[in-house]
């Protein structure tokens, strides 16, 4: 593994990823959820983490807004910080998936080299990596609009935002793609456990 820095060095572990996941019965995984503001992102997310903590293996979900308030907080959302916004969080969801946790990671990410890089990373260490795409129209995502930030970008208030005036660009190949028709959170959830091979 190569660093920037000369004098800091790559410390593996003694304990092979073949044993922890032995120890906990599961091999770990990082769900990416991209989509604009609005469109579920978050409320899928969290029912995937019930739905997978309940069946008996570990998981956690790396909220977006949580992170940009302690890890994140000296990011703002030019298209520079975006990309380290989703760098960290990619590093962070990768100790994660590697520690045998499933890392759901609900992120607007609207930029696809960096969601590729994550996804990347992520292949780099031989883990789980799976995009899922919520594609909620976004006359549908204004409609909730439940932070209250289209009406804000709508006036000026807010310069810079997603899907009104800054780009979203949509996965070219998705692991799944989840609209409004699939119903509620919860049903959701139940396609995104389909993919990491839980019984729902």
């Amino acid at each position: 593994m190569s660093n920037k820095n000369p004098n800091v060095t790559w410390h593996s572990n003694n304990l092979s990823r073949e044993e922890r996941d032995a120890s906990l019965g599961y091999t770990g995984a990082t769900i990416w959820f991209t989509g604009l503001s609005g469109s579920g992102k978050s409320s899928i997310a969290s029912a995937t983490e019930k739905l997978i903590v309940t069946s008996g293996h570990p998981s956690y979900l790396l909220d977006g807004d949580n992170l940009r308030l302690g890890l994140n907080e000296d990011l703002n959302f030019s298209a520079e910080d975006r990309h380290e916004n989703v760098r960290r969080v990619a590093e962070v969801a990768r100790l994660f998936a590697d520690a045998g946790l499933v890392a759901l990671v609900p992120l607007i990410s609207p930029y696809r080299d960096d969601r590729q890089n994550a996804k990347e990373l992520h292949d780099r260490f031989g883990l789980r990596f799976f995009e899922v795409f919520v594609d909620t129209p976004i006359e549908v995502c204004e409609e909730r609009d439940p932070k209250g930030l289209y009406k804000k970008a709508r006036s000026g208030e807010i310069k810079g935002f997603t899907g009104i005036d800054d780009p979203y660009e949509e996965p070219n190949a998705p692991d799944l793609i989840l609209t409004p028709e699939n119903g509620s959170p919860e049903a959701g959830a139940i396609l995104v456990l389909k993919l990491l091979g839980i019984p729902s």
